[in-house]
């Protein structure tokens, strides 16, 4: 199998790339020693979001690691890629293998839930609990409107290229926040840095996304995943997150799960309410 022998590559931005498969690496940046948190960030994130909740579990004794799906934040963006849920999911699982984690609390954002399931019951040896952040369980990498969007990829270098990018993405940000001051200029740049650095790349993967298939649904599997399962959803009203639906699911599937609203915030919780993302860690732990 492809998840056999990886290969570390020293990386100039403080974190490492991992390579996963012949032309496939995903960026992966660990702080801190003591019980593993393993973050991963949803379509438009990046290890950037993270960095609030990653100086407070460090400050708390945890080992924080975040690790970027391929495609997304400063990982390759290979065109013919896998882009499914299970296989970014898989590809985690081998760079916990790589690293030599296991039993880990993860945290994922978004559509990186998604995965993070997929991981729990695919590896349950990987996981000790879950904390999704507004994250339901996707059956597909891209959603109805994304793939609406993406029809007009190859027409966006055209229409204002990355200035185009970040005027949606901002947009995108603050609906779908319900304090939006962290939206400044410095986590623009930071929320569009790979689309900067190769626009026809991004462009590539995010088509390779509205074009994945999925080898298997995840609401079968959802009873396989024993360990505690805590969902966060903002209780502001914005765009995106976890339908009412999904969380009906996900409370008749799961053996363990547990469901908690943030005052005031919406789907970006790590930025708008770190303090909130390490309280369900240190729950999370206790609840072991």
């Amino acid at each position: 199998m492809w998840l056999l022998p990886l290969l570390l590559l020293a990386d100039t931005t403080g974190g490492i790339q991992v390579t996963v498969a012949p032309g496939e690496s995903v960026q992966v940046m660990s702080v801190g020693t003591g019980q593993p948190v393993v973050l991963i960030p949803g379509l438009f994130g990046s290890a950037y979001g993270f960095r609030h909740v990653i100086t407070v579990l460090e400050a708390n004794g945890y080992r924080a690691i975040v690790i970027e799906p391929l495609g997304i934040g400063t990982s390759g963006r290979p065109e013919r890629a896998d882009y499914s849920l299970t296989a970014q999911a898989d590809r985690i699982a081998a760079v916990l293998d790589t690293l030599r984690v296991t039993q880990a609390i993860v945290v994922a954002h978004a559509v990186g839930a998604s995965m993070m399931y997929r991981l729990a019951y695919r590896r349950p040896d990987l996981v000790r609990g879950l904390v999704s952040l507004d994250g339901g369980p996707a059956e597909a990498a891209a959603t109805p409107g994304f793939r609406r969007a993406m029809r007009f990829a190859p027409w966006i270098k055209w229409f204002g290229g990355v200035g185009l990018i970040r005027r949606k993405i901002r947009r995108s940000l603050i609906t779908a926040s319900g304090d939006t001051s962290w939206v400044d200029a410095a986590a623009l740049d930071a929320y569009t840095a790979g689309a900067a650095a190769d626009l026809d790349g991004t462009l590539k993967a995010y088509l390779g996304m509205t074009r994945a298939r999925e080898s298997e649904r995840l609401e079968p599997h959802l009873v396989q995943i024993r360990c505690p399962v805590f969902l966060l959803v903002g209780s502001a009203h914005h765009d995106g997150g976890i339908s009412a639906p999904e969380v009906v699911l996900l409370q008749s599937r799961l053996p363990a799960f547990t469901i908690d609203t943030v005052p005031a915030a919406g789907l970006f919780l790590q930025e708008e309410r770190p303090d909130a993302v390490a309280a369900a860690v240190r729950r999370m732990v206790g609840q072991d």
